[in-house]
């Protein structure tokens, strides 16, 4: 039979369970638009910018069992999807990319989007493929789909060329989706072997990340078996429940909260899961890891990167985690509760955020206040989305998470602009859940007018907009070293000028007083359908634990020579102004 290849990549994608695809149609993807239009089982959103397209996708993926697709026209759709993409790649977020591509059956050059994007996209996505006959169509997207949901999880690239979208080719029986790969599994003696080594340490801990998520149960179970302290990465905070007794705060070292880095500090054996121990999960690699470490993640290149493994469990940790805890049950008896040391963590937590209570932010919204709301008027499994920037570590200092896969927030590629579309991704793919948005102005500006989007699907997203005039968390990073701030002021924003572009709801939280009021008002237009701008006048001039700390292991890190120079630097500019 003769087939189009638009048709052919969209029954793939159907097979596959895709119900949403992201982009913007032209030239090189029309025909593949025209099918998308007509499939029963997928809708094509379209986006204002295909970065918003991207950061849609990787929400999607984060928050349900679908895998987040892009439509995208080759070349500017590619490069302006990037940031997404290797959002993605870095972050371990499974993506499907579909793109067009330039005619393969005309010999002429310099065709419109003639680029290599094979080469562009290699280092942003686990696997690049072209497709050159109509019969690989079908089976180079299953294959896609396998790599970018095998091992570490990523994006994977295809270009279709618009001949074969265009044109009927001839295929023959069209292949079934081939069977899942079997998972693997640890040596027994592996799991024995970590099981003995964490049951005989003093001050055990474990340290959780995005990899951890689908193991929430096995590792509340561990932590309660071993009566060890739970830290996480800024992935992994939905990856253990904040409520928890033993859960002390993102990461563990100098950069981290006074539970987290109290509790750790005589820690002698470490359990980490679905973590690489990266700059930001370990303060810019200030955290000390204890000789006895298990680490257990599905991908073998991170063991030993950073700190090396007394043991080594390759493997998914939804099946490695519930193996290690039966044999940890069969080698011991469960610890009695640490009384005291639940005491000590919920002391530390409480002490810390009265600190923030404390301080005087000068008319503006205290952060610790703002959350405490937030978090008292959301349900459990409201799906948080977080921008980078400075509200990033306050969300992860002072909101409480508490359902598992229910914070999404841009890590190692550390993209400004990921939270606006991806909380719409986040909501077309669970229209049943809350889902807001803690976001910077700086970062605001990058993506806020795909809110467009918002309001014509009809999403009620709330969107706090965290209102200061500048790059914070740089500009605190400049203050410290330099006692400058250069660039980083962005200027009076009109927030309610946005929301009426963009068709959105607006309200203004200008103090303390007026949160309750300000986050119901927030919460009821959203419950109409109507996604809404709020704007925070939010005080950032006390400093989060982690930037702090952060700023503090860097400064040591540098030669002694250049550290002189620096601090006569700034102590010269502090007298001088």
């Amino acid at each position: 039979m003769k087939l189009t290849g638009a048709r052919l990549a969209v029954h793939a994608l159907e097979t596959l369970g895709v119900k949403f695809t992201f982009g913007i149609p032209g030239v090189h993807n029309t025909e593949f638009y025209d099918e998308l239009n007509k499939s029963e089982l997928i809708t094509p959103i379209l986006v204002t910018h295909e970065g918003g397209a991207a950061f849609m996708a990787d929400a999607v993926s984060r928050s349900s069992t679908q895998i987040g697709t892009l439509a995208i026209v080759p070349a500017a759709g590619a490069t302006h999807a990037a940031s997404g993409i290797g959002e993605a790649f870095l972050d371990g977020i499974p993506m499907l990319i579909i793109s067009g591509g330039v005619r393969t059956d005309l010999d002429q050059r310099y065709q419109l989007h003639q680029i290599d994007q094979l080469a562009f996209m290699r280092a942003l996505t686990k696997a690049a493929f072209r497709i050159e006959r109509h019969e690989d169509i079908v089976p180079r997207i299953y294959e896609a789909y396998r790599i970018a949901t095998t091992g570490e999880p990523g994006p994977v690239f295809i270009e279709l060329p618009v001949n074969l979208q265009l044109f009927p080719g001839e295929v023959g029986e069209l292949p079934k989706l081939p069977p899942p790969s079997a998972p693997t599994m640890p040596a027994a003696s592996a799991i024995t072997e970590a099981a003995r080594l964490l049951l005989g340490a003093k001050h055990p801990g474990i340290f959780v990340g995005w990899g951890a998520r689908e193991a929430e149960p096995a590792t509340r179970a561990l932590a309660e078996l071993l009566q060890a302290p739970v830290a996480t990465t800024l992935q992994g905070l939905s990856s253990f429940c904040a409520q928890h007794p033993l859960h002390t705060g993102f990461s563990f070292g100098p950069a981290a909260v006074p539970a987290a880095r109290n509790t750790f500090a005589d820690c002698d054996a470490l359990l980490a899961v679905g973590t690489r121990f990266a700059e930001i999960a370990t303060g810019s690699f200030g955290v000390t890891v204890p000789r006895a470490l298990v680490h257990v993640d599905i991908n073998a290149a991170v063991f030993d990167a950073n700190y090396p493994a007394a043991v080594r469990l390759e493997g998914d940790s939804a099946l490695v985690l519930p193996a290690l805890l039966a044999e940890m049950r069969q080698l011991a008896a469960a610890r009695a509760p640490d009384t005291p040391l639940h005491e000590r963590i919920q002391r530390d937590k409480a002490a810390y955020v009265a600190q923030w209570l404390a301080h005087d932010g000068k008319g503006r919204v205290n952060p610790a206040r703002f959350f405490a709301v937030l978090r008292a008027a959301l349900p459990d499994d409201v799906l948080t989305v977080v921008d980078d920037g400075n509200h990033t570590y306050l969300t992860a200092e002072l909101f409480p998470v508490r359902a598992a896969k229910s914070l999404f927030v841009p890590t190692d590629f550390n993209a400004m602009g990921y939270a606006v579309p991806a909380a719409i991704g986040a909501k077309l793919a669970n229209p049943e859940r809350e889902v807001f948005a803690i976001v910077g102005d700086g970062a605001f500006l990058m993506t806020c007018m795909e809110i467009v989007s918002a309001t014509r699907l009809k999403l009620g997203i709330v969107y706090y907009v965290f209102h200061d005039g500048e790059l914070s968390q740089i500009a605190q990073a400049q203050e410290i070293p330099y006692n400058r701030k250069p660039c980083t002021a962005i200027g009076a924003i009109d927030l309610e000028g946005v929301a009426i572009a963009t068709g959105a709801a607006y309200v203004a939280i200008g103090s303390d007083a007026e949160l309750g009021a300000g986050i119901a008002a927030a919460r009821a237009a959203a419950s109409g359908g109507r996604p809404v701008v709020v704007d925070v006048a939010i005080d950032y001039s006390k400093r989060t634990a982690f930037t702090q700390g952060a700023v503090k292991t860097n400064f040591k890190r540098f030669p002694l020579s250049q550290r002189l120079r620096m601090v006569s630097r700034a102590l010269k500019r502090r007298v001088t102004g």
